[in-house]
């Protein structure tokens, strides 16, 4: 839309709101005035009718010429720019073909200069590869005459050595095979001595063991079976001698009512079943088991320790005799009393469960010790109660890990140890054999690999001696048809030139 179409425009709408606001100001005005009005307006709008179409048609005429001038200043450029185009590409073929004429030029130079430098290249390599044939035709003559001569050297030297080395080889072996059977018999008999001291030994502990335990139980039920014909012997004596035995017995009870006399006397008999049946240097009296508590045990035994060798592993021992409880118990069963009987049992257990819990609280300290301990009851009656209670040896043994023996079943016990540690030591003895055993294998097997080497070398010089031989025999059929020297006059050759040849190679 153009400026004048917009003026066009708000000139009607201002004559609108004039014709508006006239109508608004005469509404008193009569029907004959307003008629006159109308008149007028109408008149004044055909008035403007005719300059507003001419106005749209110069406007319309002015829009067709500035299009038709921009349609031709459009044509007018591009035809330029298409001119402008097509002259610059011209001139860059033109550019792009004077390019290729220099390059085609300068190729045709560089191949020619290429060709002249081969051509000359290729005559000196050709006069270069004539004077190197007749050089090496010239050097191969020499060396095969200085070959010739070396090779009937060497081949002797080689033969010489090689008969000292089989001479030498057969004597190795020869002495190899002597040593080889000495050392079989050695082990033979060594092997053979060592199963015969193993059986002797096992026989003479098995024999001993039976001798021990066979003595023990014979002295034991000798011993008491003594006691009693002594005992009735003294009996049937008379009043005087029953006060005798009175006084005696009452001496025993005032030694067994002491705490500490009991002790001595458990720990006496203790003491003479150890040194009767093991060794001074297998246990120890008065024993501080724990490193950091002042309990001493009354005696331990040494036992095998697989984790150090320098330190000893310790079998505690210790002597128990709940006298009050037992005699309590034993008067109980006299009467019959049942009540008193199951009272007096229970506080037996209790008792003998409380030496279990000291006996590991104070001395059982694994590593130090074993896991578990031995109570030595002094009297096989008193034994014999504990295994009658139900459960109480089992409960102690599992709870506490305390074993309880008798007299009779601690010589067993300590029979079985003394067995372990004689088969033990065997077991030291044969793995100081094996060792010695393994030690002669290693040796073995190094002297089959210092043969199998030895058998290397051999092959590796009798390959050489054959691959000089054939090479040997090769150049001689090629040598066939030289001229034979004098043999006087070879060997003063071949003297001069080992005098005065020292770059010659040496075989």
């Amino acid at each position: 839309m153009t400026l004048s179409e917009l003026l066009l425009i708000i000139i009607l709408l201002l004559l609108a709101v004039n014709i508006f606001i006239s109508l608004l100001k005469k509404t008193t005005v009569s029907a004959g005035g307003l008629t006159t009005d109308v008149t007028k307006i109408s008149l004044d709008v055909s008035k403007i009718d005719p300059l507003i179409r001419a106005e749209f048609s110069s406007n319309r005429e002015e829009n067709q010429k500035n299009a038709k001038e921009s349609r031709q200043e459009l044509q007018a450029s591009l035809k330029d720019f298409s001119e402008q185009q097509s002259k610059t590409i011209n001139d860059l073929a033109n550019n792009q073909r004077l390019q290729l004429e220099t390059f085609s030029n300068i190729l045709q130079t560089l191949t020619k200069n290429n060709d002249e430098k081969f051509e000359r290249l290729i005559k000196s390599n050709e006069e270069k590869l004539a004077e190197n044939r007749t050089e090496l035709a010239n050097g191969l003559k020499s060396f095969e005459e200085k070959f010739t001569r070396n090779v009937k050297d060497f081949n002797e030297l080689q033969r010489q050595k090689f008969t000292d080395l089989a001479v030498k080889q057969e004597q190795i072996k020869s002495d190899t095979e002597i040593k080889l059977e000495k050392i079989r018999e050695t082990v033979e008999t060594s092997l053979k001595s060592l199963r015969e001291d193993n059986t002797k030994k096992l026989e003479e502990m098995r024999v001993t063991v039976d001798e021990k335990l066979q003595s023990t139980l014979e002295k034991r039920f000798n011993d008491s079976f003594t006691l009693i014909s002594e005992r009735l012997e003294m009996v049937h004596k008379g009043l005087g001698e029953m006060q005798t035995l009175a006084n005696s017995v009452g001496d025993i009870k005032k030694v067994m009512t002491n705490v500490k006399s009991r002790g001595i006397l458990g720990e006496y008999q203790l003491a003479n079943i150890l040194e009767d049946l093991l060794t001074n240097e297998q246990y120890e009296k008065n024993v501080k088991t724990k490193p950091h508590s002042g309990a001493i045990v009354e005696f331990a035994i040494k036992m095998p320790n697989n984790n150090s060798l320098e330190k000893t592993l310790w079998l505690p021992i210790d002597s128990k005799f709940p006298k009050e409880d037992y005699e309590s118990l034993v008067d109980a069963y006299d009467e019959g009393n049942t009540e008193k009987i199951e009272e007096f049992k229970k506080s037996f257990k209790n008792a003998i469960i409380k030496n279990a819990k000291d006996i590991k609280e104070k001395y059982v300290d694994p590593p130090n010790t074993t896991e578990y301990g031995i109570m030595f009851l002094p009297f096989e009656s008193l034994y014999a109660e504990v295994l009658r209670t139900p459960g109480l040896f089992e409960l102690i043994q599992k709870d506490y890990k305390i074993t309880i023996t008798g007299p009779t079943t601690l010589s067993a016990l300590l029979s079985s140890l003394q067995m372990g540690f004689r088969t033990l030591a065997i077991e030291k003895r044969s793995g100081e054999v094996w060792d010695l055993l393994g030690v002669v294998k290693t040796e073995f097997g190094k002297f089959g690999t210092v043969l199998e080497k030895t058998k290397k070398k051999l092959q590796e010089a009798t390959n050489t001696i054959d691959q000089a031989g054939i090479r040997s025999r090769a150049i001689e059929r090629q040598l066939r048809k030289v001229q034979e020297l004098p043999s006087a006059e070879v060997e003063q050759q071949i003297l001069t030139e080992l005098n005065d040849d020292p770059s010659e190679p040496e075989f």
